[in-house]
């Protein structure tokens, strides 16, 4: 995931709230929602000219479990701690595997779940990532890549390799705290982790696919799945079914899916799957596919494949789902959290997902295991 967004604004405040979103996608549209159910979650958040959504999505996930535990009362985690430690790993997992693995701003929920497990996590307070107006490592990055391309296509390493990579990591973003002060205490990144109660294991990445058999763990063959990371594998049917009961029993969800299509516009404030190809529209039916509802593409197990085997559904950007809506013919539409700011949103850097959209561009996403019902978690050889 690495979608970007050219946007120097950066809103930090925080509040530990279900957030207010309109009742409908944007002035003057037709769409009226009735919120269901409408999670806890901190401020939208602006990754800036990054890609970096995996982290941003991850730790607001994170931290509306904390609240839904009634821990870290106002607390703003660091992306950028993740971001800093993940770096280095994939880079040397690039290296190794010579030049022939993905190495880039792009991440996923695995990254997130091994820098808690491994690292731990910080504050924003203690570290920021040498944030000015926005975040932008379009430098760095084009250094690291430089570097590690050259060593990737080398018959021979020099060892202090690393070492480079750590400067110009420390440069342009800085070293992460061994120790820090929060609340009057004193930490390290791994006994915050602990003090908060944030544990990896409580957590598990689901998706569908048929090329895999179901009820069983792959590697899900994205780029950005750089440590090759397994996921639970389930029938379509099995997915929705999660993903709803898990939001409608208080949990957030940590969305990875593509948002490409011409059905998804965050200026609009939905991602909807219109019933006929786009190209079949004419300009005046496009734009009120976004102010009247109207039937979409069914869904299948094959369409779905279709579209991953064929590269129209790619692992573009990561999002945090909050809560669940309908409009007023009865569809189901997720409320999305993104990471883009709130400059520009009609919904205050909130949208709304369609039921099919989720079901067709979905790549993955992660819950807490105890999200998922006892029988299917059963059957999916989850403990």
């Amino acid at each position: 995931m690495k979608k970007l967004l050219l946007s120097a604004a950066v809103l930090w405040s925080m509040t530990a709230a279900a957030q207010t979103i309109p009742q409908t996608n944007k002035e003057g549209s037709q769409y009226q929602f009735t919120v269901l159910k409408n999670l806890d979650a901190y401020a939208v958040q602006n990754q800036g000219q990054t890609g970096t959504c995996w982290s941003f999505s991850g730790l607001s996930f994170f931290e509306s479990e904390l609240i839904r535990n009634g821990k870290g009362k106002d607390l703003n985690l660091s992306e950028m701690f993740v971001v800093r430690k993940m770096y280095p790993l994939k880079a040397a997992n690039y290296v190794r595997m010579h030049g022939k693995a993905n190495f880039g701003e792009g991440g996923g929920f695995p990254d997130d779940l091994l820098c808690l497990k491994n690292f731990g996590l910080v504050p924003q307070e203690a570290y920021d990532g040498n944030r000015q107006k926005t975040y932008n490592h379009a430098e760095m990055l084009g250094i690291m890549e430089g570097m590690t391309k050259k060593l990737g296509e080398s018959n021979t390493v020099n060892p202090n390799w690393q070492k480079a990579l750590e400067g110009v990591l420390d440069a342009y973003i800085g070293a992460t705290p061994e120790n820090f002060q929060y609340n009057g205490k004193s930490y390290t990144p791994q006994s915050f982790a602990k003090d908060l109660g944030l544990n990896a294991d409580d957590y598990v990445i689901v998706s569908s696919f048929n090329h895999h058999p179901f009820y069983e763990q792959f590697v899900l063959e994205v780029p950005d799945n750089w440590n090759w990371e397994k996921v639970y594998n389930v029938p379509l049917n099995d997915f929705t079914t999660i993903a709803e009961q898990a939001v409608m029993n208080g949990y957030t969800i940590a969305w990875a899916a593509d948002v490409s299509e011409k059905g998804f516009s965050y200026k609009d404030g939905l991602a909807i799957v219109p019933e006929k190809d786009w190209a079949d529209y004419s300009a005046k039916d496009r734009d009120a596919l976004f102010t009247q509802p109207a039937k979409e593409k069914t869904i299948t197990q094959e369409n779905r494949q279709l579209a991953f085997d064929n590269y129209e559904t790619q692992d573009d950007h990561g999002m945090h789902i909050t809560g669940l809506a309908k409009d007023q013919q009865g569809n189901k539409f997720f409320i999305v959290k993104n990471s883009w700011g709130t400059a520009g949103s009609p919904c205050n850097g909130y949208f709304y997902a369609s039921m099919p959209y989720f079901a067709y561009k979905t790549t993955c996403y992660m819950v807490n295991k105890k999200a998922i019902p006892a029988a299917l978690a059963k059957k999916m050889g989850i403990r």
